[in-house]
């Protein structure tokens, strides 16, 4: 796609606005919008943005941090590629944006160009990502101050698939209309909480596609008359939304590097390696996948949200999940489920460091260990030392210590991007310190 594709398209979807979109450090999609008759200029010069936001957090409270502030100015550029019309705002359409410096270099704290960074270090070794988010909802209505779910049916349950039917259909065709293929759809386990998949793509267009899930679940949730929150813990008395990853390294020929038919649970020796990458650095890499406040009411033992830094085929209270692959298409199906994950991250971010931690078990050649087939959070504290389990932290100051204290995480984002989300979400974690309040779930609930 090009500009000229791109004006004629707007032309003919009869396209008045365009959202120039980014999503920051503390997971917010934010952006700018420019009228139609300028896109093309848009296209060219971007526009402007202060570097300042990039220190805000989720609460629009802004940090200090050097480089960034009331000094500076980055240009919001969009991606072509990433142009899409929007079924649900009439005369809409998005586009998703790099944050470049004046000469037209990579702004060094923008997160899309961190994702473009790893991805040409994938590219060093003839691979590239492919990712997919899943995302989980819960879809409510207003009550008084508050929100409510919007049914109080069962896991999987029909009844919860009639009653939410209108706005399903609605979201499916939403989606489809944007190009993204829906995987599945169905009731989860929370009261009003949804799950939908759609279909992998190379990491960065599945970043993009993450945020255009995020924006449709919420505004044909709009449309309808309701709200849809992705945080991870909208109600305190609920299951939690997690953004489980779902990945796979493939080479240029259309080759599964993961999969191995001759090896155990048909995994390649690199994606062992891998695995052992990601399980060493994930104390540090939940700072970033998990990274708000409210994700660490989700990530809890026994909660299906995978507490504990172990993997296993199937396992779905383990942090990586051998997800068991299609009979028909073992090659194409094979891969890898980050469950310590939710839709508070920057989806950007969060591929970025999954390369980094995968590579650096590729590179070092490191040992996943055994499989762990039992839920973890059922064994003993002795039977869990024995066999090195080790707990994911409880809290994002924890998380966040972990990830200072890794140098492959940091040295891969560089120093401004980390010192800037860093600063970012420390602050989130100071603003709600200690016990788990109403007012915390009310703050994350339509923040995300």
């Amino acid at each position: 796609m090009n500009v000229e594709q791109i004006l004629k398209d707007v032309q003919t979807a009869e396209v008045r606005l365009v959202r120039f979109l980014y999503c920051d450090n503390g997971g917010i999609i934010r952006g700018k919008t420019t009228s139609a008759a300028r896109l093309a200029d848009r296209c060219a010069d971007g526009i402007g943005l202060t570097k300042a936001m990039m220190a805000m957090n989720a609460f629009d409270r802004l940090q200090t941090v050097e480089g960034t502030g009331a000094v500076g100015e980055v240009r919001l550029v969009p991606d072509v590629q990433s142009f899409t019309v929007l079924p649900y705002a009439p005369h809409s359409a998005v586009m998703y944006c790099d944050q470049l410096e004046q000469d037209r270099t990579p702004w060094a704290a923008c997160p899309r160009s961190f994702l473009r960074r790893m991805e040409a270090r994938l590219a060093g070794y003839g691979w590239h990502l492919q990712a997919s988010f899943e995302a989980e909802f819960s879809l409510c209505r207003r009550e008084g101050d508050g929100y409510v779910p919007f049914d109080e049916t069962l896991c999987f349950s029909s009844i919860a698939m009639a009653l939410a039917g209108p706005f399903a259909d609605d979201l499916v065709a939403a989606l489809e209309a944007q190009g993204l293929p829906v995987e599945q759809y169905y009731p989860e386990l929370g009261h009003g909480q949804h799950e939908i998949s759609i279909r992998h793509s190379r990491a960065l267009s599945a970043a993009d596609n993450h945020l255009k899930l995020r924006e449709t679940i919420r505004s044909v949730a709009l449309n309808h008359g309701l709200y849809a929150s992705l945080a991870p813990k909208p109600f305190p008395q609920q299951a939690g939304n997690g953004g489980h990853i779902h990945f796979s390294l493939w080479d240029e020929s259309g080759r599964n590097v993961f999969y191995d038919p001759q090896a155990a649970r048909g995994l390649s020796d690199t994606a062992r390696h891998f695995i052992g990458g990601v399980l060493t650095h994930l104390p540090a890499l939940v700072a970033v996948t998990c990274p708000s406040v409210n994700s660490y009411r989700r990530l809890q033992p026994q909660s299906w949200s995978s507490a504990y830094a172990v993997y296993g085929y199937d396992n779905r209270e383990a942090a990586i999940r051998i997800a068991s692959p299609f009979w028909s298409d073992a090659h194409g199906t094979t891969n890898l489920e980050l469950k310590a994950a939710d839709s508070s991250c920057n989806p950007y971010l969060a591929l970025g460091c999954l390369i980094a931690a995968g590579l650096d078990g590729v590179e070092r050649q490191l040992d996943p260990g055994a499989e762990v087939l039992v839920d973890p959070g059922a064994l003993t504290d002795a039977e869990r030392q024995e066999r090195k389990i080790r707990r994911l932290p409880s809290s994002l100051s924890t998380a966040l210590d972990e990830f200072e204290d890794d140098r492959v995480l940091c040295d891969n984002m560089g120093d401004l991007l980390t010192r800037t989300f860093v600063a970012v979400r420390r602050s989130e974690a100071e603003m709600f310190a200690g016990e788990a309040t109403d007012d915390e779930f009310s703050q994350h609930f339509f923040k995300y």
